[in-house]
């Protein structure tokens, strides 16, 4: 005996990609979502493989997941895929000690951030690219 399957919470035309504890903060990861949101999958890809921001190239591996997961586990069509969200969420923040002068110390944080993004079909009707 099992439990019953858990109903789809997406849309059949989506597909969805997530990596979690990614090690940048959520502010500096949303600055990186921000330019991909509503672009085609394409266009996205484009603008992450250029982009100048240490963490993009770990953006760009979700979004070809989440675009991998589309092809493969939903048969949607890539030409048609574009970028529905892309959500940004704190995780957690590891504490360490930075030794300064005059035997004080100072608290630093190094913060981790969560990132979801959700790729969709458009309709053969809105093929406006």
């Amino acid at each position: 005996m099992s439990k019953p399957a858990a109903e789809r919470r997406l849309a059949d035309s989506e597909a969805l990609a997530s990596m979690r504890g990614l090690r940048t903060s959520a502010r500096k990861l949303n600055v990186v979502a921000r330019t991909i949101r509503g672009k085609t999958a394409s266009s996205a890809l484009a603008e992450l493989t250029f982009s100048r921001r240490r963490i993009a190239g770990e953006v760009k591996k979700v979004l070809q997941a989440a675009i991998a997961n589309a092809e493969n586990n939903h048969q949607l069509d890539v030409d048609r895929l574009f970028v529905k969200e892309a959500t940004v969420g704190r995780a957690f923040a590891l504490k360490r000690f930075h030794t300064r002068g005059r035997g004080r110390s100072a608290r630093v944080e190094k913060h981790f951030a969560h990132l979801t993004v959700i790729v969709r079909e458009r309709p053969e009707d809105e093929e406006t690219g």
